[in-house]
């Protein structure tokens, strides 16, 4: 179906596609719609020369204005349906039906239904049995043959308006017009990809321009700063050579000024004179210089000697050997000495304080160079003991336990002895003491194994009166501490 369409290029008869036959609306106004949009130049030099093309014509100014209108409605780009104009085919219209409308639709009536069930058993058995294929009937309403002109020939108006390409055409010619926009693209993109190349160029062109530049401008700078720094250096060098002139006119004038001063001094005074004065003066100088020196040495003896002023006042035993108490107990560098019901003391810190007690009756008979007789002192901490120097020369240990056991209780007489030959010693410095000192006087007096009225021996004895007993052992001995220091051996 041919409808009289023509080749626009090569002017051959044209056939159209079965697509194209039957255009609906909305495929119409899809194609419209893809297409590019009208170039607006163009369209107007066109009018502009077919109004003056239609100006010079000899015609009827009614017949030219109706010509003008039939050509602007050809060209319009709208479907029919946008129009207005042309009836809508019934096979494409529809109608939306609402829920309400749906549910008010009356159902058939019993009879219909059983009359309907009748009617489709029969068709089974009709379906059963061979028949011949029902002959085919054409669409009882097929479009009119004008409306498929109108909606093609407007379609091509519509392409035709929106590009330089006249529609329609064939496929060779369209063949041929694609072989020519796909060189014209190739040739496009060949120019766009040169003129970026270019720009690229000129980029780097003007990028390594500016680089220079300021290799130009840095080189001009260094130069400059190179030149300022030997001016520079050039009045440094005559700054020297001119102090260097200074300086040797300064000793110039030095020595003639000391000429000048000896030839005064010649003519005023005689030789002897001025040899008098001139040595008085150095020794005036000399006395003021070891004038200043003296001064140095006496404050330096007077700091030194009150550091040792100082010195001599610090007492060091004290700081080694605090004797103190906490409540009932007598205590040596934080030890307490002693037991008391109530107040459980480790054995371990017992024999601790032991041995910090032995250790100080040690050191003052060693200050005091004094040897005790018939005993020697061992130190040793929390096992020190007492070695008898006459007799038997026995050992006792000067620390105790609170095991029950058999060998432990003779372990307990041992450090009753002990504890009695401490005593013993405490008594003998004592007495030494009263002999070198006998103005010093000791609250508690020391009898066989007593000190005081109270027995040191923890055996069969209460724990209360033996903790009392280390206590006046602890203020005994911080007395010979303190004569021993600071009394007439001190």
């Amino acid at each position: 179906m041919s409808f009289g369409l023509i080749c626009q290029q090569c002017k051959e008869p044209l056939q159209l596609d079965a697509s194209l036959v039957d255009l609906a609306p909305s495929a119409y106004d899809m194609i419209v719609s893809s297409a590019p949009p009208p170039a607006q130049s163009s369209s107007h030099a066109r009018n502009a020369s077919d109004t003056e093309k239609l100006g010079l014509l000899p015609a009827d100014a009614t017949v030219k204005s109706a010509w003008m209108r039939s050509k602007t409605n050809a060209e319009s780009p709208l479907s029919p349906r946008a129009q207005g104009k042309q009836p809508m085919s019934p096979h494409e219209s529809f109608v939306l039906l609402q829920d309400s409308m749906i549910r008010n639709i009356p159902t058939q009536s019993p009879a219909a239904q059983q009359s309907k069930r009748s009617l489709m058993k029969r068709k089974g058995k009709q379906a059963a049995s061979p028949t011949p294929d029902p002959p085919t009937v054409d669409h009882p309403n097929p479009s009119p043959l004008s409306h498929h002109l109108r909606s093609t020939t407007r379609l091509f108006n519509a392409l035709s308006s929106r590009s330089d390409i006249d529609h329609p055409l064939c496929a060779e010619c369209t063949q041929i017009l694609l072989s020519h926009l796909q060189r014209q693209l190739d040739e496009t993109k060949r120019r766009e990809t040169l003129r970026k190349e270019r720009e690229r160029d000129s980029q780097h062109t003007l990028v390594k321009e500016e680089a220079e530049k300021k290799i130009e401008k840095l080189k001009v700078e260094e130069r400059l700063a190179v030149e300022q720094l030997l001016e520079a250096e050039r009045e440094r060098e005559q700054l020297d050579h001119e102090l260097r002139l200074l300086e040797l006119e300064e000793r110039a004038l030095e020595e003639e000024e000391n000429e000048l001063v000896l030839l005064i001094s010649r003519r005023h005074f005689p030789n002897n004179t001025y040899r008098f004065w001139r040595t008085h003066n150095e020794q005036l100088l000399t006395l003021d210089q070891q004038t200043a020196q003296l001064a140095t040495l006496r404050a330096a003896y007077a700091t030194d000697s009150a550091t040792l002023e100082k010195l001599e006042r610090t007492n060091v035993y004290n700081d080694a050997f605090c004797i103190g108490h906490d409540g009932v107990f007598g205590t040596i560098n934080g030890l307490r000495l002693g037991r008391v019901p109530g107040v459980p003391v480790e054995w371990a810190e017992i024999n601790a304080a032991w041995g910090q007690t032995l250790l100080l009756m040690y050191t003052i008979a060693r200050k005091l160079d004094y040897t005790f007789d018939n005993y020697r002192l061992v130190p040793m901490g929390s096992f020190s003991r007492i070695e008898k120097t006459s007799g038997d020369k026995s050992q006792y240990e000067l620390y105790g336990s609170g095991d029950l056991h058999f060998g432990r209780l003779l372990h307990n007489r041992r450090f009753d002895i002990a504890m009695v030959a401490f005593i013993e010693c405490l008594k003998q410095l004592m007495d030494y003491i009263k002999s070198q000192d006998s103005s010093i006087e000791f609250p508690h007096q020391v009898v066989k194994d007593r000190i005081g009225d109270v027995s040191v021996k923890l055996q069969f004895n209460q724990e209360e009166a033996w903790t009392r007993s280390l206590r006046h052992v602890l203020l005994a001995l911080k007395m010979c501490l303190k004569w021993a220091t600071n009394g007439a051996n001190g």
